[in-house]
């Protein structure tokens, strides 16, 4: 069965990290999506390792089933070019300022001046109703707005520091597929296309405030801010006799569980013990706790008493530990695949199983303006215009 969204084309003016994996998801979801890049390329085709310069590993694992073109959205042939494409796509996706897009003359109003039914979706740093709307906006700035860094310190890092991952750019670049997906639906049951904003600070702040809102949200404020079993200084990773386990002491069976694994079932009587209440006031000293008692045993051993009373417990993996584990193995969700200019690479599954119309793998990531050619004869153009097109500089391969 082919994809969920087989025979919906997407347009993909995205570059770095959240457009693009937004499309991605849109593309493993079976969107045909054209990726229009500038003459350089997007950004990402040069961050380090690669094989041969412009496919970098960042980028093959976030632009996988799509085609490229090259347009130099400056000149005005590559312009109309792009709004000819506009006008036989069902999606717009594009992760510049929508002022940006407004110089380029490819602003809302633009584009559905060719096509109405056009669903145009924009992700960037902040709301257009408010006085950050122009302002730049990357992955480590909107952590930083979102106070990732603040929690991090609050917690007991001797510096505020970011989430050593995209995550800000990645949990949007969900929001922008999920958007997509349901514009989509909209349109399908009413036949209108529509403009949409995914802007990163509010949607990363969905996340965090709907962990930290805490004594905030209640007017007059009741409490302080933030979740305090998440902010408590010894929820990490446990050291054991030999290296590091990660475990959950959570309910009432649980915390029951590990006190008699420790002999020390006493400790339940405590007030600040008792019942789940108690404890989620006293989770700075509970964790300690357990903080100390796992330095006792080994790994393997805390493993095997966790797991035999039905405690949640994890061996805290390395990158190498996650490319080696058993079970990705077992779900073939490393991928060796072949691509015709990187030769074996590995590529990461869809994350989600269908018992029908399963998202598939369909295309390599492409090469630089492999795509122009064939995309622009899509469009409407005869080969005598796209090599006009080449010719000028406007369209590239």
């Amino acid at each position: 069965m082919p994809g969920p969204l087989s025979g919906v084309r997407v347009l993909d003016l995205t570059t770095v990290v959240m457009g693009p994996y937004a499309t991605q998801i849109l593309g493993d979801f079976g969107a045909d999506v054209v990726k229009v890049e500038p003459p350089e390329g997007d950004v990402m085709r040069y961050a380090w390792p690669f094989r041969h310069p412009g496919m970098g590993s960042i980028f093959l694992n976030t632009n996988r089933n799509k085609r490229s073109i090259v347009l130099d959205l400056k000149q005005a042939p590559a312009r109309a070019a792009c709004l000819a494409l506009a006008a036989r796509a069902d999606v717009l996706v594009y992760n510049i300022r929508p002022q940006a897009m407004a110089r380029l003359k490819l602003s809302y109003e633009d584009v559905r001046e060719v096509n109405p039914e056009i669903i145009y979706a924009g992700c960037f740093g902040y709301s257009q109703r408010g006085p950050y709307a122009a302002k730049a906006a990357y992955d480590d700035l909107i952590q930083g707005a979102a106070g990732i860094p603040w929690l991090l310190k609050k917690q007991g890092a001797a510096e505020p520091r970011y989430a050593p991952m995209i995550v800000a750019d990645r949990a949007v670049g969900q929001q922008v597929a999920s958007a997509v997906s349901a514009a989509l639906y909209h349109r399908e049951k009413t036949g209108r296309g529509q403009r949409i904003d995914v802007p990163m600070f509010e949607h990363l702040l969905q996340m965090v405030l709907g962990d930290h809102l805490g004594g905030y949200t209640f007017e007059p404020q009741h409490g302080e801010p933030g979740y305090h079993r998440i902010l408590a200084p010894d929820r990490r990773p446990y050291e054991t006799r030999d290296g590091y386990v990660c475990a959950l002491i959570y309910n009432d069976k649980q915390w029951k569980a590990f006190l008699e694994i420790i002999g020390k079932p006493e400790i339940l009587s405590r007030p600040e013990f008792a019942t789940q209440e108690a404890r989620s006031r006293n989770y700075d000293s509970a964790y300690a706790m357990v903080a100390e008692e796992l330095k006792r045993r080994t790994s393997e051993e805390w493993v095997e008493a966790f797991e035999r009373a039905d405690i949640p417990v994890q061996r805290m993996n390395s990158l190498d530990d996650i490319v080696a584990d058993p079970h990705l193995a077992a779900i073939g969700y490393l991928k060796s695949v072949e691509h015709p200019s990187e030769g074996r690479i590995r590529s990461l599954a869809v994350p989600s199983e269908w018992s029908e119309s399963q998202p598939e793998v369909r295309r390599h990531a492409p090469r630089l303006g492999e795509h122009t050619r064939e995309v622009l004869r899509e469009a409407g153009y005869s080969d005598a215009a796209v090599e006009a097109l080449l010719a000028s500089g406007a369209a590239r391969i």
